[in-house]
């Protein structure tokens, strides 16, 4: 009876003994996020474009939209002489689609189309977005990548560690005079990205296996898209895949902060030279690109009911 008395004694006391610790988390400064990655189907007569911005907020927060005052794309063939300086193109004013929703999209209410025709663009043209806030201004700059695309898609029957992973193997031919980077959308929020460094002017074939979240329990369809990418763009996704370990979209606010194309240029005078040395630390999270894309789709189906 003593024992057990002694142990009632040192769990009351423990319990006594217990306080609140409030916790000061760390002051985020707030950053300005661009999900303006267009993905261009070059069967279609206009690109899709639509850039979403939000705020990013404090620890507990969701993100916020951001109220920008004005977004505007410039593009073009960059001159030889010149890059900084696009020829042939045209300028596509933006407009909220609704006032706080924080997408926004060609200008339907200018004198002219705003939209860009794809058969007005062609592969390495440059696209410019400028961003404007009451305060602040940002500047993206990105290349027109091209795709090529998917050969074929099917369902394997190999497995990995459980052994109830479903296995699609995806085939695509890679151009043999060019050094090629592409991102692969392998729906249910997966993504992976891959360069020709190992199968240039080839047909590359691999396996990608997905786990039990597929719930095969009836046939489903996984939609995959083939991306084609700059090297910055790669080394971008890459950064956001490792860090959100295949938890999340890589076009959300990732775990920890990787930079992408989008600077700061608030006070830069000379509007050919976009150049924020002075402010590096200031910058907005996301990226902008314009890229080709392939989709496919195959019809899964669990293996044990065949």
């Amino acid at each position: 009876m003593r024992r057990y008395l002694l142990i009632l004694f040192a769990i009351a006391f423990c319990i006594s003994c217990e306080d609140v610790i409030d916790v000061d988390l760390p002051e985020n400064e707030t950053r300005l996020i661009v999900e303006g990655v267009i993905r261009v189907d070059e069967t279609q007569e206009y690109l899709p474009i639509e850039i979403k911005v939000s705020q990013s907020s404090s620890f507990f927060d969701d993100n916020t939209v951001a109220t920008i005052k004005s977004a505007i794309i410039y593009y073009g063939t960059p001159r030889e002489d010149a890059p900084e300086i696009l020829e042939g193109g045209g300028i596509s004013n933006l407009a909220e689609v609704e006032a706080g929703s924080g997408k926004w999209v060609p200008d339907p209410s200018f004198d002219s189309d705003q939209r860009i025709r794809v058969s007005s663009i062609n592969e390495g043209d440059v696209f410019q977005l400028i961003l404007e806030t009451d305060e602040e201004r940002y500047f993206a700059t990105t290349t027109y990548v091209k795709s090529v695309p998917i050969d074929s898609l099917e369902q394997g029957d190999e497995t990995l560690f459980s052994g109830d992973e479903t296995e699609i193997i995806v085939a695509f031919t890679d151009p043999a005079d060019s050094s090629d980077f592409y991102l692969l959308d392998l729906d249910f929020g997966e993504f992976l990205v891959t360069e020709d460094e190992f199968y240039q002017g080839q047909t590359f074939i691999f396996s990608y296996f997905y786990d039990n979240e597929l719930e095969l329990n009836t046939s489903s369809v996984v939609n995959i898209s083939l991306i084609g990418v700059d090297e910055s763009f790669y080394n971008y996704m890459n950064q956001i895949i490792v860090q959100s370990g295949g938890d999340q979209g890589p076009f959300q606010t990732p775990a920890a902060t990787v930079r992408g194309n989008i600077i700061n240029i608030t006070g830069v005078d000379n509007n050919e030279v976009f150049d924020n040395v002075e402010r590096s630390d200031n910058y907005a999270l996301g990226y902008f690109a314009i890229v080709e894309e392939y989709k496919d789709s195959i019809v899964i189906t669990d293996n044990e009911t065949n």
